[in-house]
């Protein structure tokens, strides 16, 4: 990949090559959701009971609500009420409340059973409506209401006794009579004023009579993140990271694609391209131990960034490159030609190439083949050979391995004189049933780790 914008096709390309990997990926963080919600976040429920405010209540007073319904001291009053073994300050993370419409104040309880956070929740509403009707002086105090009802009857008694006294008054038209009338009822309008006046001296009293509307509703469900919802979470989770990783490594992969950077890192001239038939899947590392199955299972053996495999021509054509690299190899050494061609392990693309650059030389020159770990590349010493050629794929390696490759040829004596890029393409499907007969040499020719040279 090159710093290009990331295209849907990169990500569908990533989808199709790697999906097993990306299944077992899946697999595994729908289990770590799982397991999370199993071991660290156990279902919670969450029940919810209204209280109602009644008369008229501005948005700052209903936010002042909420913040009594929540706070320390209705939290403790509940907890101690409940008897559960906790304190307030433990039970204040699973309390919450918030403003309706309507002057409706909802609080909440969460806990760990349906039961639990319907306790939890009426006791919270049932403390919050006492305690805030007691701070906004509507005391519910026995003593209080009694005092108050008898102040009324005080009050109702003298303006009776005023209306008496104003009766048995001389009803004539003399001067006292009609000042005695008119102070008693300047006393009953005063009286009336002052009881008025303690009424509207605490107009909080109206609103103190808070209601709980009914006990909370018993939860049916467990509440958010539920045992599917981390689940379901852990799967995208460890998808999403999957597909991120994929696109970091493409990005910072320092695997060569251009046949001038490839022959730069071997330090030997490039002599040409050749094709070798087959599909994508056909040609996989032929490695082998759990490790290899294990890798061939998940599709993590050949590259998902791989391009996609071009048309080729026919086998004539095809033939016709490895005809031109064999020419360029005589026109290069001197007789006796011989070469040892080096193909790094595990790279299926080039040991084809190489068998069937094998074929196609007819001994001359004469070709013997090897493959080389490049984890510790080790080539077999100099013997008749007059040098190495280097046949590889494309995409597949990096400078540093290549350049190891390298060293150890020079180790062995070899001299590189060449390096041949193979690639897969496609065949015409008319081609699949007239192969040549050279394909059951070719792959006796490359069998195994060394061929010897051809007869």
């Amino acid at each position: 990949m090159n710093d290009d914008t990331i295209r849907l096709v990169t990500i569908g390309r990533i989808l199709r090559r790697r999906w097993r990997l990306l299944a077992v990926l899946a697999v595994a963080g729908a289990l770590f959701g799982y397991g999370t919600s199993v071991l660290l976040l156990p279902p919670r429920y969450t029940a919810e009971a209204s209280v109602l405010l009644p008369g008229q209540w501005e948005e700052r007073e209903l936010l002042t609500q909420v913040d009594i319904a929540t706070s320390s001291a209705v939290v403790d009053r509940a907890a101690a009420a409940l008897k559960w073994g906790t304190n307030g300050a433990e039970l204040q993370k699973d309390v919450s409340a918030k403003a309706d419409d309507g002057n409706i104040i909802k609080v909440s309880g969460t806990a760990d059973t349906p039961e639990r956070a319907q306790r939890l929740s009426d006791q919270l509403a049932q403390q919050f409506v006492t305690f805030a009707t007691r701070i906004a002086g509507g005391s519910t105090d026995a003593a209080a209401d009694t005092a108050t009802e008898a102040l009324r009857k005080q009050v109702a008694e003298t303006n009776r006794r005023i209306t008496d006294l104003a009766d048995s008054a001389d009803p004539g038209q003399t001067v006292e009579g009609v000042q005695a009338r008119t102070e008693l009822e300047g006393l009953r309008t005063g009286l009336q004023d002052a009881m008025k006046k303690l009424e509207e001296a605490n107009p909080a009293s109206a609103k103190a009579s808070m209601v709980v509307m009914g006990p909370a509703p018993r939860p049916t469900g467990a509440a958010a993140p539920t045992r599917m919802q981390l689940t379901v979470g852990g799967a995208l989770l460890f998808l999403l990271l999957a597909v991120i990783g994929h696109l970091a490594a493409a990005r910072v992969s320092r695997r060569l694609r251009a046949e001038p950077e490839i022959a730069a890192a071997l330090g030997s001239p490039f002599l040409g391209t050749v094709d070798v038939p087959g599909e994508r899947h056909g040609h996989r590392p032929e490695s082998h131990g759990s490790r290899a199955r294990f890798r061939r299972l998940l599709g993590i053996d050949t590259p998902w960034d791989a391009p996609a495999l071009q048309r080729s021509g026919d086998e004539a054509e095809r033939r016709l490159r490895y005809r031109r690299v064999c020419a360029r190899l005589r026109d290069q050494l001197p007789a006796p030609r011989r070469l040892l061609v080096v193909v790094p392990e595990g790279d299926e693309v080039a040991r084809l190439a190489a068998g069937q650059l094998v074929a196609e030389a007819s001994g001359d020159p004469r070709l013997r083949v090897v493959e080389v770990s490049v984890d510790r590349p080790i080539v077999p010493d100099r013997d008749t050979e007059s040098g190495a050629l280097a046949v590889l794929s494309a995409g597949s390696w990096t400078a540093g391995e290549l350049a190891g490759i390298a060293e150890a040829c020079a180790d062995g004596g070899h001299e590189l004189v060449g390096v041949v890029v193979a690639g897969t393409v496609r065949t015409r499907p008319t081609e699949t049933a007239d192969r040549l007969s050279d394909d059951a040499t070719l792959t006796f020719a490359v069998h195994g780790h060394a061929t010897g040279d051809p007869a």
